[in-house]
């Protein structure tokens, strides 16, 4: 019992010493999100903010000549980017939280970055 103590204590202690540099580090990161085969990217950063949106000319040429441009599938396209970025980012925020748990799940750590 008191083992199991122990070990949880030690791990906290841990946690309160990697969080702050392990929460920087995917604060810092940048996630790129794609759609349209790569012609819509969306960059995310680690607190899941959109930094920049970036869409090839040539696809709005492309939807343009062949009639099906409408700003409900450019709403879509810039969506699934941004989407694709966003999961990316919190995909490397849970793996970071099981790296420092041990693969442990801890009630409450999903708020921590």
């Amino acid at each position: 019992m008191f083992g199991d103590i122990g070990k949880m204590l030690k791990m906290a202690g841990q946690l309160k010493t990697k969080l702050p540099e392990v929460r920087q580090r995917i604060q810092s990161s940048q996630f790129t999100g794609q759609s349209a085969g790569g012609r819509v990217r969306a960059v995310v950063n680690g607190k899941l903010g959109l930094e920049t949106l970036e869409i090839q000319p040539e696809l709005l040429a492309e939807l343009s000549a062949d009639g099906s441009l409408d700003a409900s599938l450019l709403g879509d396209l810039l969506k699934v980017a941004i989407s694709d970025g966003q999961q990316q980012a919190a995909d490397a925020m849970q793996q970071a939280m099981m790296e420092l748990t041990g693969g442990m799940k801890l009630p409450g750590m999903d708020g921590l970055f």
